[in-house]
């Protein structure tokens, strides 16, 4: 069935002439989200936070833009997922949301890429501004936070980033690959010196048969390259040994191999704290390693610091499962549910034996011994260090292993049968392990994957933020911070809305 233009919704004709609204304060509704960017960053003293060119000076020459406007345009891009300073830089001339937040200012690419990389150093205070008004807001309730680690790929390629095995095999293919054409030259120069051609048809053989000048002058090119190549290598290896490092990275030297997404890729380490109340983020940083087990410690502690509270529960998975951490966390009024590494894993056909596990062995405080599935008791015999931990050494009197039937499945150990050792502080292990199993332990450890897989999510689906754009450990602390800002702020509009929020600013 056809139909007429005149049923269709029409726009109105370019050569017609049309009356804008007289302000841009009309072009912005009320409910838009660019308001709490433009009141919050107002509110904020910049000089105070170390902010660089907050005093404009009279160089001579077009004067500089407002720090002001310009942190309003990187929140403005974060928030929406425009980081790049090129593209920020278009949206100031398209964008009516930015023409109404930066009135009508239009930075270069250039002067916006500065602004970031001049005040790096600063976007975590603004994070942490930000931070306490959610808590003001009473957004933020500061007894319960989920505790993980996720990894953020750096602007590095894997084929940039080597180990000292990758550059071995390197290298020894290059030597092979050498060799190969110093025999196809070799053999080549041979069968020209062997081979005879008669006179009468030398000059037709030429026109027909290639000369062979032209693929050993390819091949001496290919033998320089890969020689070139082998000294790089070998130089990247001599550095990894001088270093004492595993691993270089030639575009982001900071970062490193980490398992991401099921793939080994060169990464930061983002550790993140969320509150349990609205899921907001209190704290977070980057780090270099790989795995979340040494990190316990610290991000509990910068979490409460940032909070001020007196005392935190925490819950966080295997992976920061710490001997120390545990404890110091304790002492410092944090406590933790972490499931113990030790019973948490799963046993296979391993030695010993499931029903010969540590776990199994029951201690007893008043006699300072542990005795074991089989009846046997070990007794306290020494201290020992043992993986940078201060551990006391367990096993039995006159050899009773050896006669248990047991034994092979126990231990391997000859002269003094099974032997345990065990931390100076594992009875706050113990304990921890005690709390997990409860129900209410049970479900804190459950409730960590629905806090932290959350922001995790929206951080690297909704914002597409799960790769970083500078290089090096300083600069994408700062980075990422703005991320954090732009998550907590979306989770503050989506709770309070614009208007309230804008109010509560204000006030």
């Amino acid at each position: 069935m056809n139909v007429s233009n005149g049923d269709y919704v029409k726009g109105q004709d370019r050569d017609q002439l049309i009356l804008f609204p007289g302000r841009i304060e009309e072009y912005i509704d009320q409910d838009n989200a660019v308001r709490v960017i433009d009141e919050f960053v107002d509110s904020l003293d910049l000089e105070e936070l170390g902010f660089i060119h907050f005093e404009p000076k009279d160089l001579g020459g077009r004067p500089a833009y407002d720090p002001y406007d310009l942190l309003k345009l990187y929140l403005y891009g974060y928030l929406n997922g425009i980081r790049t300073s090129r593209k920020l830089e278009r949206e100031c001339n398209r964008n009516i949301e930015l023409i109404w937040l930066l009135k009508k200012l239009t930075p270069d690419f250039r002067t916006i890429s500065d602004f970031r990389k001049d005040n790096i150093d600063c976007i975590k205070k603004v994070f942490r501004k930000f931070v306490e008004l959610c808590k003001n807001l009473d957004l933020i309730g500061g007894e319960l936070v989920g505790v993980d680690g996720t990894k953020l790929k750096g602007v590095n390629s894997k084929s940039r980033n080597f180990n000292k095995e990758k550059l071995e095999y390197r290298i020894k293919r290059l030597e092979l690959h050498i060799s190969e054409y110093l025999i196809q030259l070799e053999q080549t120069d041979k069968k020209s010196d062997d081979q005879t051609v008669p006179p009468s048809t030398a000059d037709e053989e030429e026109d027909e048969r290639p000369s062979d000048t032209a693929s050993q002058q390819h091949a001496k090119e290919e033998i320089e390259k890969m020689k070139s190549k082998k000294i790089v290598y070998t130089n990247l290896l001599a550095r990894l040994k001088e270093t004492g490092r595993r691993e270089i990275s030639l575009t982001d030297p900071e970062c490193r191999s980490m398992k991401n997404n099921e793939k080994i890729e060169p990464c930061y380490n983002a550790q993140i704290s969320v509150d349990s109340k609205f899921h907001l983020i209190p704290e977070y940083y980057l780090t270099t390693e790989a795995v979340d087990h040494g990190e316990l410690l610290k991000i509990a502690t910068s979490t409460k610091e940032a909070l001020a509270v007196e005392n935190l529960i925490i819950t966080a998975d295997t992976g920061y499962s710490n001997y120390k951490g545990i404890k110091d966390c304790l002492d410092y009024g944090i406590t933790p549910y972490v499931p113990d590494y030790i019973t948490s894993r799963r046993y296979g056909a391993g030695f010993p034996a499931r029903e010969f596990q540590k776990d199994r062995f029951v201690y007893n405080l008043d006699t300072d011994s542990y005795t074991c599935p089989a009846g046997k008791q070990l007794l306290f015999r020494s201290w020992n260090a043992r993986n940078g931990k201060r551990t006391k050494l367990y096993w039995t009197m006159n050899n009773a292993c050896s006669a248990c039937p047991f034994n092979a499945m126990c231990t391997r150990n000859k002269t003094r049968g099974r032997t345990i050792h065990r931390y100076e502080f594992e009875e706050v292990i113990e304990e921890m392990s005690q709390r997990t199993k409860t129900k209410e332990g049970l479900e804190l450890i459950q409730k960590r994957k629905e806090l932290c897989e959350h922001v995790f999510g929206s951080i690297k689906r909704a914002f597409n933020q799960g790769y970083l754009l500078l290089k090096g450990l300083r600069k994408v602390n700062g980075e990422v911070g703005f991320t954090m800002i732009a998550y907590n702020m979306r989770r503050a509009i989506n709770i309070l809305g614009t208007r309230a929020l804008v109010t509560a600013i204000k006030a």
